[in-house]
């Protein structure tokens, strides 16, 4: 039982991370990107291919597959992104990102091939059951991100862009922002963000084209959970979904995992629409 609780944190660890990307580029956007698992893929797939593949060390390979998922992340702010918010207030944004979404992930299905390949061993280590590192480096790097993100909101002035813009994007373009170069570089950041998970959690997910949509769907449930826009809320959310998955899948088989977390989006939705620490939007009228 140890080890599938591990497990589903380690797993949960990787759901939460996709949820403060979407946090990422939702502050300066508004957009729940469904390219976001996507991300993490490419980090998984590139990672893989430049460790094993081409034989890079960690230290090459990590920035070089953080550098590919930012280049996707700003052409997703450029192809599907900007010209839709400034040309519509309707969610065609949508179908935008999940237009380039497909598009990356046939193309690297075609490329990489469509069976999971593993993921070669980031530390020297030799398997130590639930002390693994394929458990314990998700753990840590959610933490670390978090942790990041906190303070890059708090004590950086462009965090504090950031901050502005999620509380009024009219405004700080009153005051003189250039929001478009923001919010291509909060894509950027989320792009190179959502890569080093994909990286960091490679043993566990393996380089596998598909598992994109996947992360995406439960990134965001992570996130519905937790309440947009909150960090914490992603973490808890995460964590939460991760383990139950396991637990459910242990004791009832691997068909029941989506199954369940959809069962937890909708009770959550129906329980607390703004999340864990989500709070509500009051609208002037």
């Amino acid at each position: 039982m140890l080890i599938v609780l591990v497990t589903g944190l380690a797993i949960g660890s990787l759901y939460a991370m996709m949820g403060l990307v979407y946090n990422v580029m939702y502050s300066t956007s508004k957009v729940l990107s469904m390219t976001t698992g996507h991300l993490a893929m490419l980090g998984a797939v590139f990672g893989a291919w430049f460790m094993g593949g081409l034989g890079w060390p960690i230290w090459l390979g990590l920035p070089a597959a953080a550098a590919v998922g930012a280049a996707f992340g700003l052409l997703t702010d450029v192809v599907a992104i900007r010209r839709v918010i400034t040309r519509s207030n309707e969610h065609l944004w949508l179908l935008s990102t999940l237009a380039v979404a497909t598009m990356v992930q046939q193309a690297v299905g075609l490329w990489w091939g469509t069976e999971p390949r593993p993921f070669p061993r980031l530390v020297p280590q030799d398997p130590a059951g639930a002390l693994d590192q394929k458990y314990w480096l998700p753990i840590v790097l959610v933490l670390l991100m978090a942790a990041g993100l906190g303070l890059f909101y708090r004590k950086t002035m462009f965090g504090k862009v950031f901050v502005a813009m999620s509380e009024d994007a009219f405004a700080a373009r009153a005051r003189g922002i250039a929001t478009n170069r923001v919010r291509a570089m909060s894509y950027v950041i989320s792009g190179a963000l959502g890569a080093v998970a994909g990286f960091a959690t490679g043993q566990l997910t393996y380089a596998f084209f598909a598992v994109g949509t996947l992360l995406t769907l439960n990134g965001f449930v992570a996130l519905a959970v937790g309440g947009l826009g909150s960090n914490m809320g992603a973490l808890v959310g995460g964590w939460a979904l991760g383990i139950i998955s396991m637990v459910a899948s242990h004791y009832f088989g691997g068909e029941y995992q989506q199954t369940i977390a959809i069962g937890l989006l909708m009770l959550a939705l129906l329980v607390r629409p703004q999340g864990i620490f989500g709070t509500r939007q009051v609208r002037a009228v």
